[in-house]
């Protein structure tokens, strides 16, 4: 089965078309990703998968998925969402864990490949111990996936530029009935090159890819597309895959010395 077809199945069994974003493109880079460097069969944990939308994709396309969320997002538990989301996932015949705090049910070394897609920017602490604790589910020579999205896209710039916010809307911040879920710190393509080494991952591939396109006017869509391939760090999106060494040991913290030095602590001299 091709991607797109992939794509098109998965559009036609979710239970909310108008979740789904009407242009394939970030569906198709996520898979085709996927299929480059994975063999049918091959297990996958999508940690922060929300509805499983992604997730499906690559389940039909062969691969033996694996999924963790807390559903906990305001529009999981308004009406019977939740209970049709969990039976889109059964359909499909994704492993469904629903968070209830950070352990997960899986041995460690289990899988060829974690995802997280759209995830890092919602975490309102580092993702440092996160990370590491799914990187240790992570068999050697797998694969860490994860796309986020790019902290200053065109329309992020432009809007600076005009005096607007670059961050949520703020009517949806302020009027959210519980803690915030959305955005706390967006991206760019250094902080993902600092993330890769701070983990101690090897940069299989990093770029910018279009995972937004629809929100883009159809007339200027053409332009925008020919725009981003002569700037690519324009688009909507960055995605990161990376490779966890057969010698890899996490490293969950800074020696103090070195901790003081990034927050400018000096030792205090007694006279």
């Amino acid at each position: 089965m091709r991607p797109e077809e992939a794509v098109q199945i998965m559009r036609e069994r979710f239970p909310f078309p108008t979740y789904l974003d009407p242009v394939d493109e970030g569906y198709l880079s996520i898979a085709k990703t996927v299929v480059r460097y994975l063999q049918p069969g091959d297990k996958i944990l999508d940690f922060g998968s929300g509805p499983c939308d992604k997730t499906a994709v690559i389940q039909l396309l062969g691969y033996h998925c694996s999924a963790s969320d807390d559903l906990q997002d305001y529009w999981h538990q308004i009406d019977a969402n939740r209970e049709a989301i969990l039976s889109f996932i059964e359909q499909v015949g994704i492993d469904f864990t629903l968070a209830t705090d950070r352990t997960l049910p899986y041995a460690k070394e289990s899988f060829d490949m974690v995802m997280m897609h759209h995830v890092l920017e919602h975490l309102h602490d580092s993702p440092r111990d996160l990370v590491n604790g799914l990187l240790e589910l992570l068999k050697p020579e797998g694969y860490f996936f994860a796309t986020v999205p790019n902290a200053v896209n065109i329309r992020k710039r432009v809007s600076v530029l005009r005096g607007r916010t670059n961050l949520p809307n703020f009517a949806a911040y302020y009027w959210y009935p519980d803690s915030w879920r959305g955005h706390v710190r967006e991206y760019t393509r250094n902080d993902l090159m600092q993330i890769a080494e701070y983990l101690g991952l090897e940069i299989v591939a990093l770029h910018s890819y279009h995972q937004m396109l629809s929100k883009v006017p159809r007339h200027i869509r053409p332009f925008y597309t020919a725009s981003t391939n002569i700037f690519p760090g324009w688009r909507d999106s960055w995605l990161l895959l990376a490779k966890k060494g057969n010698d890899w040991v996490a490293k969950k913290a800074l020696p103090e010395e070195q901790l003081r030095a990034m927050f400018d602590i000096g030792v205090s001299n007694e006279h």
